[in-house]
């Protein structure tokens, strides 16, 4: 992962010195005139300080700790029967830690503590980035610092020991030294699961592939089907079948049964052989060509198109590319929790600067990996006590196995990255913040424009998304220009970007907010504020927007590919068993 600074020491520039200008400038509309270029963080800039907080502060944060830690001392000594109240927290939550009053007080101290420090951190005086890697570092202090996460102070795990005569610790023991020959903390039972048996099986064959990818054709489930093929590029960062994962949540699925000729992208792992691809590589032979060979297989000029995560920003980028060289390739684009405007990219921004991109250039800009094992960490490490201490106190402390389940089976299943490529996403889009600046880019030969991109447009957010903010996605979404009738289409959703992305209508879980209107105010909140509130899945409302750029419903194929694309091999396809 890589390393934050937090210390109190003085800072170079970075790209925040610029965030002011930003705001204003993506306060305006898709039809306004384009942004000035953004600064870069190479530019000048007055030195950053991180200044402790003020004498006032800190007697106030000191005082109100003495006062809690005293009441909670006494309540200790004078008023046991305190000790069996629930403590709200889910680390503590299991009754050992009620009925052993030493352990509940320890457990109680230990959240004032982490309390006290959180305050604290939030006093410190800096710029806006060095603040949130000041609370991230204490954050990731106060989590590794549980007293849940020791055998000597976690009494279930006691408990458990004195229980089995040994066997638990015995078990917890066995599963580290297995995690460690993985290199990495186990959070599901992998033998659980196969790519093509369990997970990954919705029908199809493979028509298609190159040095980068695979294209998969997927078998219809509708006598008809609409005569324009539908794209789904998913991202490089992770693999493809977060979006088919079993038959009753995936998206994969769901498109094909709303009937839709459904094309999805699956990328290489890469390896030695591909270390030297760059941005262009993943824009020329990635998402451009996938759509050249929809469109020939489906006999149609043009194709609708999806862009999930990373994946949406590649297909952005593609498609500027190609409407720069005369070309109309989509019918629609569909945004899934995607980043354009890199303004706030969320919790990933910690680890930006430019002496980080900078470092990866040097290391990795000319060819090399970026290991998927570091990118998991790093995501694992945004929510530590979930990804993290959850497992460390359920495999090693109690010796359970972990449990099987298909969507941590897929986020273990790591993907690398080449450098080049990487380290060009870096600098581009989350330091520099270039892509939304008309003409700014150069790819593939192209001046990158997204107001090119003159189609209607879904744009799909979720509210408590870390990776991609909502209000992100919202700024993303005001920088396409949508279609003269359409327009942009913004759906916030509720949960997280796994979450509540993948929402099966099914399920009938969760909701999403929608507005009759597709003018996007400049403020998010002002648009929230208009928005109603839908149950269950947004699923349903993409299929009825997708529906009316479909076209024609003709027989559906019977067989895979065409005459110059035949059927490889049959779906998931060779490139998604490659492991990191």
């Amino acid at each position: 992962m890589p390393t934050t600074t937090t210390s109190a020491i003085k800072r170079g520039p970075t790209r925040n010195k610029t965030s002011q200008h930003r705001r204003s400038s993506a306060a305006r509309s898709s039809s306004d005139t384009p942004p000035p270029p953004a600064a870069t963080a190479t530019q000048s800039a007055p030195a950053q300080y991180v200044l402790p907080p003020s004498a006032e502060q800190l007697l106030q944060l000191q005082q109100n700790y003495l006062s809690q830690f005293a009441s909670l001392w006494t309540d200790f000594f004078q008023h046991p029967e305190k000790s069996a109240e629930p403590i709200k927290d889910a680390r503590f939550s299991d009754p050992a830690w009620q009925s052993n009053s030493l352990a509940s007080f320890y457990a109680r101290a230990y959240l004032l503590n982490s309390d006290f420090m959180n305050r604290l951190a939030d006093t410190v005086d800096a710029d806006r980035k060095t603040k949130q890697r000041v609370k991230y570092a204490v954050s990731q202090w106060v989590d590794a610092a549980a007293p849940s996460n020791f055998l000597a102070t976690n009494p279930k795990a006691q408990q458990m020991l004195l229980e089995s005569r040994g066997e638990s610790l015995k078990s917890g023991l066995d599963n580290l030294m297995k995690d460690m020959q993985l290199g990495r903390i186990s959070q599901t039972d992998e033998t659980a699961f196969e790519v093509g048996r369990n997970v990954a099986t919705s029908e199809g064959a493979v028509v298609f592939e190159n040095k980068l990818f695979q294209l998969i054709q997927y078998a219809p489930l509708t006598a008809k089907v609409y005569a324009r093929p539908f794209v789904l590029v998913p991202p490089c960062i992770n693999k493809y079948y977060i979006l088919d994962l079993q038959p009753e949540n995936s998206f994969i699925r769901h498109a094909v049964r709303e009937g839709h000729t459904v094309f999805v992208v699956s990328w290489k792992n890469p390896h030695k052989a591909e270390s030297n691809l760059t941005w262009d590589d993943y824009l020329e032979h990635g998402a451009i060509e996938a759509l050249h060979v929809a469109q020939q297989i489906g006999g149609q000029q043009q194709v609708n198109a999806l862009g999930f995560c990373v994946g949406g920003t590649i297909l952005a980028a593609a498609l500027a590319v190609m409407y720069a060289r005369g070309e109309s390739p989509v019918s629609s684009l569909t945004m899934m929790t995607a980043l354009l405007d890199f303004e706030d990219p969320g919790m990933l921004d910690l680890f930006i600067d430019e002496q980080q991109v900078r470092s990866r250039e040097q290391s990795m800009g000319k060819g090399g990996l970026m290991p998927g094992r570091d990118l998991a960490v790093t995501f694992n490490n945004l929510r530590s006590n979930d990804l993290v201490w959850n497992y460390v106190v359920n495999n090693y402390l109690q010796g359970k196995q972990p449990p099987a389940f298909d969507l941590l089976y897929w986020n273990g299943d790591s993907t690398n990255l080449p450098g080049p490529m990487y380290a060009w996403y870096l600098r581009n889009m989350y330091l520099e913040n270039n892509l939304r600046v008309p003409g700014k880019l150069v790819c593939c030969g192209e001046r990158v424009d997204l107001n090119t991109i003159e189609v209607p447009s879904y744009v799909f957010a979720a509210r408590e998304d870390h990776i991609v903010p909502w209000k992100a996605g919202y700024a993303s979404a005001r920088l396409l220009p949508g279609g003269a009738k359409a327009g942009v289409r913004f759906v916030l959703g509720a949960s997280g970007h796994i979450a509540g992305s993948i929402n099966p209508p099914s399920k009938n879980k969760r909701s999403y907010w929608t507005s009759v209107s597709n003018k996007l105010p400049a403020d998010p909140e002002a648009w929230l504020l208009g928005a109603s509130e839908q149950p269950g899945s947004w699923w349903t409302d993409w299929s009825k927007w997708l529906a009316q750029f479909g076209g024609a419903q003709k027989p559906a194929p019977k067989n895979y590919g065409s005459a110059k694309y035949k059927s490889i091999e049959p779906a998931p396809g060779r490139y998604v068993q490659e492991k990191a």
